[in-house]
Order: structure tokens, then sequence, then C-alpha cells
């Protein structure tokens, strides 16, 4: 692969002068009906990315007492809004909103999976393990649902690169906040993926939490709209789990650097990645965009911490191992095999069935749930069942795990008791 250091591209668009008028920042929506999986994926991964690059440039503004760099983060910031603007205006009008999440889960499951893989940390391996088993029943939830009020097979959406069958039911999913924390990582001695998975994956599980959020209750059902709330929940208790991974030690000024880095790699990733032409000139454009915020970042870094970013990257600024979407199937079968029934307790990932019923996970699951008949999603699942005799899957052979595998019932005790 040839190495690409983005402090160094000498492309690189400068941040003052070249701001958008408004016909760019509406690009021609890609077609749903033949645009690949993974374009999708990608529009909705780099829409989480600038979502989380601007809403850091706020907080870093109302905490720093500058007006001087406050003015060059506010030029920056303006930047990433209009980029944001243009990624957002690639969905089309025609796909419903019911059908984007499709994608978003198919996102959060191949993400996480693409990510565990090439992480050297253990600890942050197994937070992406685990949350990833939640993100794919969350999949398997909304194509029921999808299939099941418009009549559209998800299969159509993901094609066959991910599998549509439970994974830890989300019932068994709901954790006392303590128990979402985990040990953050150390920049100086974590490789650079490590540090960059760790902030690709926050900010795309915090688009999801906000997706949710902000359309849950434009659902036109009253199912769909718990279905909405209760996978929100889960998904900010992936957003406080892998925000936690964050290293807490950087200053404002190295985590600004550290964002505009992972925008640099991810729209080079999604520039090389990408098969449809007119949308891999927008990654490139932006990549090179990106690199221009990450000069002036490093420059602010220099001018006010004194600080090179070269002390940032001790073994190099060369981009690692491209983000590349392909099918991870195999994997996520191996990582259901050995840990379908993982709760938290604290920073420990542990079978559930070993935990005490005094565990605060067991307490707090009782009370969120005290009636389970009443539980949004398995609530469905049980209408679905009854009128359908058995739940919409894709999979490519039995489920791995036993008490998963009858298609005729909903089972709401793996990972709980």
């Amino acid at each position: 692969m040839k190495k690409i250091n983005p402090f160094e591209e000498r492309n690189a668009i400068p941040v003052e002068g070249t701001y958008k008028n408004w016909s760019e920042l509406n690009l021609e929506p890609y077609d749903k009906g033949t645009a690949s999986p993974y374009t999708k994926t990608r529009v909705i991964l780099m829409n989480g990315t600038e979502f989380e690059s601007n809403w850091f440039l706020h907080q870093f503004s109302r905490h720093c007492n500058n007006n001087e760099l406050r003015r060059e983060i506010a030029m920056v910031r303006r930047h990433e809004q209009q980029q944001q603007k243009m990624i957002s205006s690639l969905k089309p009008i025609n796909e419903s909103n019911l059908e984007t999440t499709i994608a978003y889960e198919q996102l959060a499951v191949d993400l996480t999976a693409i990510l565990a893989k090439h992480t050297k940390d253990d600890n942050v391996r197994n937070a992406l393990n685990f949350a990833l088993l939640e993100d794919f029943d969350h999949l398997y939830r909304y194509a029921n649902l999808l299939e099941m009020e418009q009549g559209i097979s998800a299969k159509d959406i993901t094609k066959e690169y991910t599998e549509i069958m439970p994974g830890r039911p989300t019932i068994s999913e709901h954790r006392h906040p303590r128990d979402s924390i985990n040990k953050f990582i150390c920049s100086n001695t974590s490789d650079l993926f490590t540090r960059l998975a760790t902030n690709i994956i926050t900010g795309a599980e915090q688009q999801t939490m906000n997706y949710y959020m902000n359309i849950g209750n434009h659902h036109p059902t009253e199912t769909g709209r718990k279905i909405y709330a209760e996978i929100a929940m889960i998904e900010e208790q992936h957003v406080s789990e892998y925000g936690s991974l964050l290293d807490a030690n950087c200053s404002w000024l190295e985590n600004w650097v550290m964002h505009e880095y992972t925008e640099c790699y991810l729209y080079y990733s999604c520039y090389a990645d990408e098969r449809d032409p007119r949308i891999k000139s927008v990654y490139e454009r932006l990549y090179l965009e990106e690199c221009g915020h990450l000069k002036k970042a490093a420059e602010m870094l220099e001018k006010f911490e004194g600080k090179h970013w070269t002390c940032m990257f001790p073994d190099g600024a060369e981009f690692p191992e491209l983000l590349k979407f392909d099918g991870n199937i195999e994997y996520i079968r191996e990582v259901i095999n050995n840990t379908i029934y993982y709760t938290k307790d604290r920073e420990t990932y542990i079978d559930s069935r070993e935990l005490s019923d005094k565990s605060d996970f067991k307490k707090y699951n009782k009370q969120v749930n005290k009636i389970d008949s009443i539980e949004p999603v398995h609530a469905f699942m049980e209408m679905y069942l009854k009128k359908n005799g058995k739940d919409y899957r894709y999979q490519i052979s039995d489920h791995p795990i036993a008490e998963l595998n009858d298609r005729t019932v909903d089972n709401t005790s793996v990972g709980r008791y």
C-alpha cells in the first residue's frame, strides 16, 4: 500500500477562502435500488464523523478562553458543517427512515467487526465484540419491523454480506449505567489503528443514537416508536462505553488534531474503497479539505501548546491499513459462539450466568423490565410470530446458539438468566 501521511499532503486545500455556495452543498443522491450496501454505509459513517467533529469543536470553543483560537476553531467548524451537508444530501428522498435504519445497523455490524479484527488492544477488541452482538440483534429486530410494516425484505438492502438473525436478545442488553465505563487507552502506548478505532466507533455509534432519538417519535406506528425508543437507549450505552475508551489525558488541542487525522483517514479510506465514480470524487475532495483542517489544527497545537504534531505520532503519521468494507459473517458467528452470554460488571466482561441476583446488572435489568410482556422489542416479536408463525431471517446455516435457532420462539433469557 502506498504510504500516505496527511500532514504532508501537497494538495491539501487551505481553510481560508474555500467555503462552498449553495449549489455545491446539494449533491445528486445515490440510487437506493442500485447503490452498493457499502456505498450507503459509507455515507452514514462520514455523516456521523462530521457530526462528531462539529460538536467536538463546539465544545472546545465553549471551554476555551482565547478568542484568537476560538476564531480559528470557528473557521474550521464552518467547513465541517458544509461537509456534513454535502454528505447528508447523498441520501435519496425515496429511502424511508426504516430502510435507512437497516443501513445504519449494517454499518454498525460490519464496521465494528472490521475494527475488532484489526485492533491490537485486547480491551478495545472486547468492547467492540461485546457491542457488536447487540447491534447485530438490532439489525434483526428492525428487519422484522420493516417486513411487517412495509413488506420489504432487509436482505434486498444488505445483500448477501450480512446475516440477519438474533444476537444477544434486546432485553438482555439493558445494563446499569455504572457498567458502561471502560478502561481508557493511552495514546503514548497504543498503536495508531487502535487510537483511530476508538475515535471512529464513538462517532459512528453517536450518529446512530442521534438518528434514532431524532426520528423515532416520527415513526408512523406506535409499535415502531417504542422500538426506536428502546434501541436508542441501548445505543446510548454503546456511546458511553466507546467514549470511555478514548484517551482521557489528551488536551483539547491534541484531541482536535486527532479528530482531524481521523477524518483524513476515513475520507481517504472511503475514496479508496468506493466504487461509484461520482461519490468517489466527493470523498477525494473532502479528504484534501480535511488535510487543510489537519494542518490548521497542528498549527494551533504548536502555537498555543508549543507541541509539534510529530510528538503525537512517535511511530510516524502514515495511515495504517485502510478501512475496507466487506462481509464479516464467519467472524461474527465466532463472536456469537464465544460471547453471546456475556454482560458487563464494571470494566469486566463476564458470563451473565455467573452473576448473583444482587449484581447491578440483574437489579437494573429487572427494574426496567419489570413486566417482560411490555418490553417493546419482544412484545413486537410476539405479535410478529403470532401473525406469521416464524420470524424474518437471512442466515447461511443454523444459528450457532441452539436457544436462538428456533424461528417460532423469541428467546428472552440468553445473556440475562
